[in-house]
């Protein structure tokens, strides 16, 4: 069985993106810091795929310790996800990839931050439930 997951950060009201960015990206905050950490290190070692704008913000570190592969919105999920046999692979977001990725997800790890500002993109619920979409 394959195992994929996704990590995430959503703001108060489920914010997730701001202009293309993290809507609190730069806080200095200790539980924005903490967070990202914590996104590190629970990806280092396994499969991270998401599309070219979020690798792009990917740090350069963070290659040499995880696979990282970047998606297309014309490839097969099923062909992608085949690539990498027994490992555990995370799926980076952004709502593209996530609207065609949340039926292959069997963990979804979220944390909500004290964010309560603006944002042009948002936590979609209907992603917790894709997984049991494509059991049935």
């Amino acid at each position: 069985m394959i195992d994929v997951r996704a990590m995430c950060a959503i703001g108060q009201r489920g914010q997730l993106g701001l202009d293309g960015h993290l809507p609190w990206e730069g806080n200095t905050d200790p539980l924005y810091v903490e967070d990202v950490t914590r996104f590190f290190a629970e990806t280092q070692g396994h499969v991270l795929i998401a599309g070219p704008k979020t690798i792009a913000s990917v740090p350069e570190f963070a290659f040499r310790d995880r696979t990282i592969d970047v998606i297309r919105s014309h490839e097969d999920p099923e062909a992608v996800l085949a690539r990498y046999p027994g490992r555990r692979i995370f799926v980076g977001g952004g709502i593209a990839v996530w609207n065609v990725y949340a039926r292959y997800i069997q963990n979804w790890d979220i944390t909500r931050l004290p964010y309560d500002g603006e944002a042009d993109r948002w936590f979609d619920p209907a992603w917790l439930v894709g997984g049991a979409l494509r059991r049935t």
